[in-house]
C-alpha cells in the first residue's frame, strides 16, 4: 500500500513538473523574436556613407561656427591639394574629401565622418614644411578612413541610440549622432588604439605620397616643446597617448625610410607664424559662440570686420585657459542643445583648444582637378 501512495506522489510531482507543448514552443518563439529583434536594433545602427556625409557635414558646420573659415581661396587650394594626395592613399580614397582651414590662432586639427578635414591656421603656422602638414592631415583622414568617430559613437550609445535608429524616420537618429559626433570630434575624445591606429597610418601612407613618413613626430617634438610650460594638456594631440612615447613609436615605424619634405613649396604658399600660447586670446567663461580673436593676427579682412562690430563685453581682454564648459554654438540652423560639453581630460583646457576663432564660418570653395593633382605630385621631391 505503502509502495503504491508513493508512485502514484512522484507521479502527481512530475505532472506538476510538466509542461504542455504549446508553452515549450510558445517560450522558443519567444525567444527566436527577441534574438530577432536584438539584431533588427543592432543592424538599424549601421550607418551608410550617405549618412556618414550627412553627420559630416553637420558637424563640420559646427567647427566652422565655432572658429570661423580663413577666407583664402589660395591656402585652401593648396591644403587640399595636399590632402588630396594623402587621401588617395587611404583606404577611402573616393570620399568626397573637403579640407577646410580654420581662421584661429589656436594649434588644432579636426577630423569630421565623411571625408571632412580641418586644420588651423596656428597649426599651419608651428608647420615647418609639406611634410609635416600631410603627416597631420593623414593622421585625421584616418580616422575618418577608418570610420573612428561613427563606430567609437555607436559601441557606447548602442541603447540609447537604438530606438530612434529603427523608425522609419531616420532623423532623430542621424540628429543624435552628429551632436554627439561633435561633441566627440571637438573634445578629441578618442579611444587610445584609435589614436595610435591613426598613427600608424599616418605613417604608412605619407611615404606612398612621397613624404618623409617620420614628419609626424617631427611636428608632434616641436609641438611637445611648445606645450612644456602649459600646466593642463593643451590642443592638438592633447588627448592622444603621452607625446613622447608617440614620437619614439612613430619613429620607429618610419625606420630608416626617407622621403620628400618640400620646405619651399610649403613656405611659399603658407606665410602664418605660431603666436606664443600666452597671446592666444580665448573664449570668455559663459560666452556662447563667441567669434573672432581679439589679437587678429593673420586673420582675414572679413575677420578683422567681424571683431570691429563685437560688444564692448567681447572687446574686454580674454582670460587665458578657460575651458569650454558652457559653450554653445551660435549659428541659427543649430540647435542650441548641441552644447559642448566640457572635461578635464579630452583635449585639454589651454588656449589652443579654448582658443577664439574668426567671424566668417562660410566656406571657401575651391577647384582641384585630376591634372592639378597630378602636376601638384611632381613637385614631391
Amino acid at each position: 500500500m505503502k509502495k503504491v501512495m508513493l508512485i502514484v506522489a512522484c507521479a502527481g510531482v512530475f505532472a506538476g513538473l510538466s509542461v504542455p507543448a504549446h508553452a515549450q514552443l510558445g517560450g522558443i518563439l519567444n525567444k527566436a523574436q527577441k534574438v530577432q529583434d536584438a539584431k533588427k536594433k543592432l543592424d538599424s545602427l549601421f550607418i551608410s556613407d550617405a549618412e556618414e556625409q550627412k553627420i559630416g557635414a553637420s558637424v563640420s558646420e559646427k567647427i566652422r561656427v565655432r572658429f570661423g573659415v580663413v577666407q583664402d581661396p589660395a591656402v585652401h587650394k593648396y591644403v587640399t591639394l595636399v590632402g588630396t594626395v594623402v587621401a588617395q592613399q587611404s583606404e577611402r580614397p573616393a570620399l568626397p574629401w573637403t579640407f577646410i582651414v580654420l581662421d584661429t590662432d589656436g594649434v588644432n586639427a579636426f577630423a569630421s565622418p565623411g571625408g571632412f578635414v580641418h586644420i588651423t591656421r596656428g597649426a599651419l603656422g608651428l608647420v615647418k614644411n609639406e611634410a609635416e602638414l600631410a603627416a597631420v592631415l593623414a593622421h585625421e583622414i584616418s580616422h575618418v578612413a577608418h570610420k573612428h568617430t561613427v563606430n567609437a559613437i555607436r559601441k557606447a550609445n548602442a541603447e540609447k541610440l537604438a530606438s530612434d535608429a529603427v523608425l522609419a524616420d531616420r532623423g532623430p537618429y542621424l540628429d543624435k549622432l552628429t551632436n554627439l559626433a561633435y561633441d566627440m570630434v571637438l573634445e578629441g575624445k578618442f579611444d587610445r588604439n584609435d589614436e595610435l591606429d591613426a598613427d600608424k597610418e599616418s605613417v604608412a601612407i605619407t611615404p606612398k605620397a612621397g613624404y618623409a613618413p617620420a614628419s609626424l613626430a617631427d611636428f608632434l617634438a616641436r609641438l611637445d616643446d611648445r606645450n612644456k610650460d602649459v600646466p593642463a594638456r593643451n590642443g592638438l594631440f592633447a588627448s592622444h597617448p603621452e607625446t613622447k612615447e608617440r614620437i619614439d613609436k612613430i619613429r620607429q615605424l618610419a625606420g630608416s625610410k626617407s622621403g620628400a619634405t618640400v620646405e619651399a613649396r610649403y613656405k611659399a604658399n603658407v606665410k602664418y607664424e605660431a603666436a606664443p600660447i600666452a597671446s592666444i586670446a580665448v573664449v570668455e567663461g559663459g560666452a556662447s559662440g563667441l567669434t573672432g580673436s581679439s589679437s587678429n593676427k593673420g586673420a582675414s579682412n572679413d575677420t578683422k570686420d567681424a571683431d570691429k562690430n563685437k560688444d564692448k563685453k567681447a572687446e574686454e581682454p580674454k582670460k587665458k585657459g578657460f575651458g569650454l564648459g558652457n559653450l554653445k554654438p551660435s549659428v541659427g540652423q543649430e540647435q542650441q542643445t548641441a552644447q559642448v560639453s566640457a572635461s578635464g581630460g579630452a583635449r585639454g583646457v589651454g588656449p589652443d583648444r579654448a582658443a577664439e576663432g574668426g567671424g566668417n564660418p562660410n566656406p571657401v570653395k575651391v577647384t582641384v582637378s585630376a591634372a592639378d593633382v597630378e602636376a601638384f605630385k611632381k613637385g614631391i621631391a
